[in-house]
């Protein structure tokens, strides 16, 4: 039996091998997950990013147990972690910190490095979250790394996407500059039992009033939790729910989903070209080229035109 058949029948083991081989860039991993895509697209992507500190994790976790015990759902969860500086690999954080989830044959966790991607999330991450869409998974959780203002590549791979402040941090304002709460499908003020709380999303609600969204557009809510007790978590869960089903019936779900399959095309077209172009481009052309720009003697830009204009 293949891989892609142990997966497809609810083998944990094979769908772990699978993730580290498509993380790797193992070719027999590209192979499986091509048998299984046809089987993907079931599943809600929930997106959950915000500021470090700002208890994503506990968010998370809360949200899976509280899906297990409601509808039965299997959950999956993609905690992006930070990059070890010395292994390579995660950090492993998040896994630690639902290890009350573990134990639960519905719930499956995953930790990937972020490996310096600027946004929070890795080429590849979409590659994995396809493979546990296929595995069955109802709804799957995407944690990015906790990185602030760059996290925004996460509403490219969810279909909702829950943006978590916290009071006292002063990332409000910010947030909304660098487009954090453009991507917001639902705001969660998380630690509502601290100080500040309502400032901060009295501050978020009127952001959101001021950002100018069309008539009929989705409104995010702003919610306040307190996720170490479980404070809050079912009136999110609530309004994720209720996202979804606007997603299904405006039609923005199926205009995400083309934006999303368009955004990974193309990427994977950039990576293929350069690829087969590298191969091809000798060590003494490259080093030359990249000679010239230290020098200033050329551009970036016009140093690759040259690259490829000597084929």
């Amino acid at each position: 039996m293949g891989l892609s058949e142990d997966v497809l029948r609810g083998d944990r083991l094979a769908l772990a091998r699978l993730l580290s081989m498509l993380e790797n860039e193992e070719a027999r991993g590209d192979e499986a997950l091509a048998e299984l895509y046809p089987h993907a697209g079931r599943s809600h992507r929930v997106g959950v990013t915000g500021p470090p500190g700002s208890g994503k994790s506990t968010l998370v976790n809360q949200a899976a147990r509280w899906c297990r015990s409601h509808d039965d759902s299997r959950v999956a969860v993609l905690a992006v972690d930070p990059t070890s500086p010395f292994s390579g690999g995660a950090i492993l954080g998040d896994r630690v910190r639902m290890r009350d989830l573990a134990g639960d044959p519905g719930v499956f966790i995953r930790s990937m490095a972020s490996r310096g991607a600027l946004g929070g999330l890795t080429r590849r991450a979409a590659e994995l979250i396809d493979a546990l869409d296929a595995a069955g998974y109802d709804r799957i959780f995407i944690e990015t790394v906790g990185a602030g203002q760059a996290e925004v590549d996460v509403a490219g791979a969810a279909d909702t996407t829950i943006v978590v402040e916290a009071p006292g941090m002063g990332d409000d304002i910010q947030a909304l500059k660098a487009g954090i709460l453009e991507i917001a499908d639902v705001l969660v003020v998380n630690k509502a039992d601290l100080p500040g709380a309502p400032a901060t999303a009295r501050a978020l609600q009127t952001s959101l009033e001021l950002s100018g969204r069309p008539p009929g557009a989705w409104m995010p809510p702003v919610l306040s939790t307190v996720a170490e007790s479980g404070q809050g978590i079912e009136a999110l869960m609530d309004a994720v729910d209720r996202h979804r089903g606007y997603l299904a019936e405006s039609g923005e779900g199926e205009a995400r989903r083309r934006a999303r399959a368009a955004a990974r095309l193309e990427a994977e077209l950039r990576h293929a070209l350069t690829r087969r172009f590298r191969e091809g481009l000798s060590d003494g052309r490259y080093e030359a080229a990249l000679r010239a720009v230290l020098e200033r003697r050329s551009t970036p830009a016009q140093a690759a035109r040259d690259l490829i204009r000597a084929g």
